[in-house]
This record gives structure tokens, C-alpha cells and sequence, in this order.
């Protein structure tokens, strides 16, 4: 079993040179492990599998602990890639690298106040009444702070690693290598996109005068909605590298669980609703599904959203396309169904016939709650493990050399994300109004 996640102040390696020599570390101790196990192997006169060298619980462990360690670009792109781990890798394996989903280490004091020190300049605590030295929260590309300004209000003030930003082009490729390597990647499937987009994404989540932005204007969005709160952003104190924005007094998500089966139907309903709205009808969508990024006011029943690092435009070719999907597993229309898929890139038109029905029969049976319609119980539904099972029986039967626009993921992503959550907060909605509201939506909709 994977040791429970655990944060202690560590320094971040800042310098090309030390991060470099990070990677090196674990690529050189899971090449140690692969010369011993093959030579074990050859003393046994057997053939060494290199791939089953490589993938090891222990090898698994090392990589998490490193990119824990290291945070910035290459904990963000492990992170996306133990999201998936478990449709490909064995439960022993994915656990490891789940851990970097909720588990990241704090900068020290003395180099969160380098960090603040370089931004602000010398004597910036006197803007604030307090500022609280232990972080509340600690992420892949920063850490987030309590504070309060003269006047009283609070603040929550999120703080980026130092040398993040500068990193992220050669995190990505020396993670790649090491992704390439260990063989969690199946063979065939082409990393480049995926590798590119996460890079692309990772300069843009590093920009944080951009993120306050994005915030401020999927507020200007959500404006009159009492079922949501976006913290308002404090533009005279934010930095490329400092994002302060109001204090929202709230609880994580995941409290949520024990709480009664009506407030987890609201807030479940609302979470896949304003999902579903960023589709079809905002045209902008935040692509994080990590439930540290909805918290809940108990006050006033709303949801707090969090961290806009990660907002992308949704094209219109990718908002009709899961307008098609959807509508067609709605209805069982399996050959509009097909049509969809292949026109959104998720079936390579050169796909034989067989195969190509493989895929439909596995999106049909992911789709098989909205045939049903009515009150769908997510705490009772074995969906997804059966979507799970379904798709690597097919892994095993077709090998992997296709892989969908990377926009359709992003969105795959957040959309698989919230099912989770709706599953883990066991939570009953009405799926037909759901979906009536969300497929009659038109862009610009509020």
C-alpha cells in the first residue's frame, strides 16, 4: 500500500544544474535496478524483459519521490500522467505516482522570503497587518499563504517555486525521457503532443498575472450566480510570480462526504452543470479536475472555485463534437455515435472495421447512464469500474497507436475528473434535466 501523502519543508531546486541532477538521479538508480534484475535474469538463462525491469513498485516510488521533491513542471506533468496511470499500469505501480496529486512539499522560510523579497522588495510585510509563514496549502507550482491587510480583510496568497518558470522546457523534456523509458507510455502512442500541450500549459499556469486575469473574468461569468463565489484578485500586490486574491472562508470538498444526501446532490448537480456549461455554452473551461480546486461555504451553501491556471477556449469544432456525442448516447443512436467520435479524432479513419466497433461498444457503455435518464446514483453505480475493466480488456486485445486532439483530452479530463467526484461524494442527480439544460445551451449563455 502507498504511504499516506506527507509535506515538510523542503527547498526547491532552483538552478538548471540541480534539477538536472535530480533527473539524473532517478535515471540512473532505475537503470541500477534494470542491470541487476537482467543480469539475475541471465544467471537464470532466461531473456531479461526490459520493460517489466523497469516498471517496478520500486522504481514506481523513486520516480514520485523525486518529482515531490523537485515540484515545478515535472511534478505537474507526473501528476498528469499518474491521472491515467491506473487504465495502464497495475495498482502496485499507479499508487506511487498517485501520491502527486496530494502530496507536495513547502518551500522553507528563508527561501519563501527570497522568493517575496525579489517580488515586493525589502520590508513588504509591513503592507500587511499578518502574514502566516506556514503555508495552507502547497501544490506542484506553489504554495498558498494566510495573510491580512491593514484594514482587516484576509487574504490568501498563492506564491510560485522559484525557478519554475525557467524550467519548464527542459522538466518536460527530461521527463519525457524518463516516461519514454520506463515503458508507462503504450507502445505506438506518440508523446510529442501530449509533452508540447503540457508545456504550452505549464508557461501559461507560471504566469500568474494572467491567471488573476482569468479569474476575473470567469467571475465576470458566473456574476449573480449564488451558487458560486470566485475570490476577487488584488491586482496592486500581484506579481508574474505572487497571486493575492480575497480569503473565501471555506472547507474542502471532500468534507463533504458524511454531509446529507441533499447537499451533495446541490452541490454535485452544480459542479457537473457549470462543467457542462463551460462546454457548450461559456466556450472557456477550467481544465484541472483536482478536487483541491472546489472547496464549500457551509454559511451560504456555495462553492468556492480555485486556481485558474488551467482555463482553456473551447473551439467550436470541440463544443459541437461533445454536443454530438452526448446527444447521440442520449438517444442510443450508435451510428451518429460513431460518426461523432470519428469526426472529434477519437477513431483514426484508417481503423479497421472491428476495432473501430471495440471503441464504440467502450463509449457506449461510458454513456450508458444518460440512456437510462432519470435519477442517476453515482455512490451505487459500478459504471466505473466496468468502463475500467471494459477498456483494458481492449488495451490488451488492440495495441495503442492513436491518440485524440489533445483539446478533446483536456476536456475528457475535467469531465472524467468531476464523475469521480460525484462518485466519491456518492451523490444522486437528475441526469435528464442535466442534460436538457446543457445540450439546449448556446454560447454566450449565462
Amino acid at each position: 500500500m502507498s504511504r499516506p501523502p506527507r509535506s515538510r519543508a523542503l527547498p526547491v531546486p532552483a538552478s538548471r544544474l540541480s534539477r538536472l541532477t535530480g533527473f539524473g538521479g532517478v535515471m540512473g538508480t532505475m537503470a541500477g535496478g534494470i542491470a541487476s534484475g537482467g543480469l539475475r535474469a541471465l544467471a537464470r538463462g532466461e531473456r531479461p524483459d526490459m520493460r517489466a525491469l523497469l516498471l517496478t513498485p520500486a522504481n514506481a516510488t523513486r520516480l514520485a519521490d523525486e518529482l515531490a521533491r523537485m515540484r515545478g513542471a515535472a511534478m505537474k506533468v507526473g501528476q498528469l500522467v499518474s491521472m491515467d496511470a491506473g487504465e495502464i499500469l497495475p495498482r502496485e505501480i499507479a499508487e506511487p505516482l498517485a501520491r502527486l496529486r496530494s502530496e507536495a512539499h513547502h518551500m522553507p522560510p528563508k527561501q519563501l522570503r527570497a522568493v517575496l523579497d525579489a517580488e515586493w522588495g525589502a520590508g513588504w510585510q509591513r503592507r500587511f497587518a499578518s502574514f502566516e509563514v506556514r503555508p495552507i496549502a502547497a501544490a506542484s507550482i506553489g504554495q498558498v499563504h494566510r495573510a491580512r491587510l491593514p484594514d482587516g480583510r484576509p487574504l490568501a496568497i498563492k506564491v510560485q517555486y522559484p525557478g519554475v518558470r525557467r524550467s519548464i522546457d527542459s522538466d518536460v523534456a527530461n521527463l519525457g525521457t524518463i516516461i519514454r523509458m520506463s515503458g508507462v507510455v503504450p507502445k505506438g502512442v506518440d508523446l510529442d503532443p501530449l509533452l508540447e500541450a503540457a508545456r504550452v500549459q505549464l508557461h501559461e499556469e507560471a504566469d500568474y498575472r494572467a491567471e488573476g486575469a482569468r479569474m476575473t473574468a470567469y467571475a465576470e461569468m458566473l456574476e449573480g450566480d449564488p451558487a458560486f463565489t470566485v475570490p476577487g484578485v488584488h491586482a496592486e500586490l500581484t506579481t508574474d510570480n505572487v497571486l493575492v486574491m480575497d480569503y473565501a472562508e471555506s472547507a474542502p470538498l471532500e468534507t463533504l462526504e458524511h454531509a446529507p444526501q441533499e447537499t451533495r446532490d446541490r452541490v454535485v448537480t452544480r459542479l457537473l452543470g457549470l462543467t457542462l456549461a463551460e462546454l457548450f455554452a461559456f466556450r472557456v473551461m477550467q481544465t484541472d479536475p483536482n478536487l483541491a480546486n472546489y472547496r464549500h461555504d457551509a454559511a451560504t451553501g456555495r462553492i468556492v472555485l480555485l486556481d485558474f491556471g488551467a482555463v482553456r477556449d473551447i473551439p467550436d469544432w470541440l463544443s459541437d463534437g461533445f454536443r454530438r456525442i452526448l446527444a447521440a448516447g442520449r438517444a442510443g443512436d450508435r451510428a451518429t455515435l460513431e460518426a461523432a467520435a470519428l469526426d472529434l479524432g477519437y477513431l483514426p479513419p484508417d481503423m479497421s472495421a472491428a476495432q473501430r466497433g471495440e471503441l464504440v461498444d467502450l463509449m457506449e457503455l461510458s454513456l450508458e447512464p444518460l440512456r437510462r435518464g432519470g435519477i442517476f446514483d453515482f455512490g451505487a453505480s459500478d459504471m466505473a469500474r466496468r468502463v475500467t475493466e471494459a477498456g483494458e480488456a481492449l488495451s490488451r486485445r488492440q495495441e495503442a497507436t492513436h491518440v485524440p486532439p489533445v483539446d478533446a483530452l483536456f476536456v475528457q479530463r475535467k469531465m472524467g475528473g468531476m464523475y469521480l467526484m460525484a462518485t466519491r461524494l456518492a451523490a444522486r442527480v437528475d441526469l435528464d434535466r442535466l442534460m436538457d439544460d446543457a445540450l439546449a445551451a448556446r454560447p454566450g449563455a449565462a
